[in-house]
């Protein structure tokens, strides 16, 4: 594959401009219009896993929040915003946390421990390996038990959504808002529901 450039990219951009354009003169002036997407994807941030491309939706029709391992922590004030936004706000229907096998951040939890700023955000996945050691060591394979746990990071991040204040305050006001859990293969480029969605927890 041929090295990218910067200006491969802003060429990239000019073509995929003017290919709207051609297939809908009014695309870009519909865009401006009022964002009213009903779902809020918070993934992670590989590259392979691109949200809006791989379930099908347009640009507008999908609120996006991605970082490393697709994680809401408790205290985070960035992810926070970004859930308060789209419920408060964008009023979504539909909350959906999607991690992936293969998922770098959730091996290097396990295993590497990097440090600085990383490896405080992987503390997240930590505790949730930790959490679940047992059940995780019993398997004999390492992909598998990398696997699991992009699965049980996955439920924990649910979890984590369904405690947030503004979720809560949702729920309290009977607004339409259910949260979900998915899995994304890389190796066939399927998603997989892996948590019933939750609409209200007591």
């Amino acid at each position: 594959m041929a090295q990218l450039t910067i200006q491969r990219l802003l060429e990239n951009n000019r073509s995929w401009s003017a290919s709207r354009r051609q297939t809908n003169p009014a695309f870009f002036e519909q865009l401006c219009g009022l964002q009213k997407p009903e779902f809020l994807w918070i993934g992670c941030a590989d590259s392979r896993v691109p949200a809006n491309e791989i379930v099908g939706l347009q640009p507008g029709e999908l609120f996006v929040h991605r970082n490393i391992a697709n994680v809401m922590p408790p205290g985070d004030a960035n992810s926070l915003s970004v859930l308060q936004y789209a419920v408060d706000v964008l009023n979504v229907r539909h909350v959906i946390v999607c991690g992936h096998y293969g998922c770098g951040g959730v091996a290097a939890a396990m295993e590497d421990h990097p440090s600085g700023a990383l490896g405080h955000w992987l503390d997240n996945i930590e505790r949730v390996y930790e959490a679940n050691r047992v059940e995780i060591d019993r398997l004999a394979n390492p992909q598998a038990r990398v696997r699991h746990l992009c699965e049980l990071n996955v439920l924990a991040q649910v979890r984590s959504v369904t405690q947030a204040t503004s979720v809560r305050a949702a729920w309290k006001r009977n607004q339409a808002l259910s949260i979900h859990g998915w899995i994304y293969d890389l190796q066939d480029g399927l998603l997989e529901e892996i948590s019933p969605p939750v609409s209200a927890v007591a």
